[in-house]
């Protein structure tokens, strides 16, 4: 699981008139609290990228909660991103590249003033990768700027055993990646206003790793106040793999683990490391070159989010079962087929041939009566293969059918949005080699290039990625995702009704999730999993 996690991970008034008062003609000049910064002008937008949002966690500052980014004196250059964290390559072999000095966010703000009276919405994202791969300036949100009207801030954050490691010494496991985000997102609070945003309206949103973060502060008391609304894209709360779902012999995944967990893993990482001393332990550790640290094992072992401290008291599925988080609107939703992308890298090496594997696998996963139901739901003489028939149980239980649960979790207490990512002729921009018996269709992440500019759009494709950048915008603005001439959402509190996203003139309509994919099956009978209702 390690090895496809890494290759799968896959953004006031007048005084303020944004960038436009302050223009000249090597582009816009906005002073933040730090110092003044300059962007580049785009034609209908601008964009400030580079910008410092905390110390550089580096040297001592390593395992360190965020600092305050230091004062620069004179204007400071904004047209180029800042380092990403260390990561190992996405695809293929070769050491870490990025920096410890990482800590950077890019503002993409459309040029001149508003639409209305009052400031812009701000977006901030929080980019996927499985917390051990990524960064902010990948997503390029012109497009939700400009036709959006909105303010987008993407943001890096540390990464794998940088961001998520613990340690006696440490006190536990304090989550650095999340508080790095928490930083970005009090600059943002704190300057929003001199890139013509409103602070009072801040959406924070992410897919993958990106929405379990969006999850962590919707559940984080030390995130209280620190946005008014949420986008959860592809990684709710309760997402959760079976074990031997991707590969024989692999464990159940879930991103969120014990605090005391993540400690121990440290105490026995530091001892590995020739670090294991009565005490300084963290110092010793601190000494070393990152390169020592950034190794595939470790990047991986500590790329799942601790709880039980007081920044996350709570397993996050539990908080919202019992209603404990901000009372904020969320909109959350999946692709319809999650599982294709990681399962396609897997099955070279363990194919999934005929009905005898297929069945192999759910008694493997699920047990011997489980499987027997679940082989009842999901036919394989159903599906063109047996690939796609487990791809699609595994989507309906790892994905799906949990992004419900805590739909109807929040929607006990706020409003609260579905979606289903249906666009099966999504382009592919991972660089995949492709599989025939399992095609990616609407596999995970691929409802990314209708909301950032990634990978150009076919013309039907073009009007959906119009209408979705007008939902997401407007519920940014509102707390609503009513697009002008767009299909109605499903009012919140619709048990399971979900918005279907797809092109053509049907390709937006309203769809009953919970029967389309078997959620009653596995509320009731995937051990381990509690339904809420």
């Amino acid at each position: 699981m390690r090895g496809v996690r890494r290759r799968c991970a896959l953004l006031l008034p007048v005084v303020l008139l944004l960038v436009g008062a302050a223009a000249g003609p090597e582009g816009p000049v906005v002073d933040t609290d730090r110092g003044p910064v300059r962007g580049r002008t785009h034609g209908a937008y601008s964009t400030f990228e580079g910008i410092p949002f905390a110390a550089p966690p580096t040297g001592p500052r390593r395992w360190r909660l965020p600092g305050p980014a230091r004062r620069w004196e004179g204007v400071r250059d904004a047209g180029a991103p800042g380092s990403r964290c260390v990561q190992l390559p996405v695809l293929g072999p070769g050491g870490p590249v990025g920096s410890e000095d990482c800590l950077y966010l890019n503002v993409t703000a459309p040029a001149g003033p508003a639409a209305g009276a009052r400031p812009r919405p701000v977006m901030v994202w929080f980019h996927g990768g499985g917390f051990f791969s990524g960064s902010g300036d990948v997503y390029r949100p012109d497009r939700l700027a400009v036709r959006g009207d909105a303010v987008v801030v993407t943001a890096n954050y540390r990464l794998g055993v940088f961001g998520l490691f613990g340690h006696p010494e440490l006190g536990g496991a304090p989550g650095f990646a999340l508080a790095d985000q928490r930083a970005a997102l009090r600059w943002v609070r704190t300057n929003a206003e001199r890139f013509g945003g409103d602070p009072d309206n801040v959406t924070v949103f992410g897919e993958s790793a990106g929405a379990l973060s969006v999850c962590a502060h919707l559940t984080s008391p030390a995130s209280a106040g620190l946005f008014h609304k949420a986008i959860v894209q592809s990684g709710s709360c309760s997402t959760t793999t079976p074990p031997s779902a991707l590969l024989p012999g692999l464990g159940t995944y879930e991103p969120f683990v014990p605090a005391r967990r993540t400690a121990e893993e440290g105490a026995l990482a530091a001892a590995r490391l020739g670090c294991d001393r009565p005490s300084g332990v963290l110092d010793c550790l601190r000494a070393l070159d990152a390169r020592a640290l950034a190794t595939p094992d470790l990047m991986q072992r500590f790329s799942l989010v601790p709880y039980g401290g007081s920044a996350l008291p709570t397993e996050p599925r539990r908080a919202l079962q019992a209603g404990r988080f901000h009372r904020v609107p969320v909109l959350q939703g999946t692709t319809r087929d999650e599982i294709r992308l990681f399962l396609a890298q897997t099955l070279a090496a363990h194919p999934i041939g005929d009905e005898n594997a297929y069945r192999a696998r759910m008694e493997r996963s699920f047990g011997v009566g489980t499987a027997r139901a679940v082989e009842a739901a999901y036919p394989v003489s159903a599906y063109p293969t047996p690939a796609i028939a487990w791809a699609t149980l595994l989507t309906d239980a790892s994905f799906i059918c949990p992004t419900l649960r805590d739909g109807a979790a929040l929607g006990r207490h706020v409003p609260t949005y579905g979606y289903r990512f249906s666009d099966r002729g999504a382009p592919d921009f991972t660089g995949l080699p492709p599989v025939p018996e399992l095609p990616l269709g609407a596999a995970h992440g691929f409802e990314l290039p209708y909301l950032f500019t990634i990978t150009p759009l076919a013309e039907a494709q073009q009007r959906l990625a119009d209408r979705m950048t007008g939902y997401w915008t407007a519920f940014a603005r509102t707390g609503v995702p009513a697009a002008p001439g767009a299909p109605q959402w499903p009012r919140p509190g619709a048990p399971g009704r979900v918005l279907s996203l797809a092109p053509g003139a049907d390709g937006i309509r309203t769809v009953d999730g919970r029967a389309e994919h078997h959620c009653a099956l596995w509320d009731e009978r995937w051990p381990g999993v509690t339904t809420a209702r």
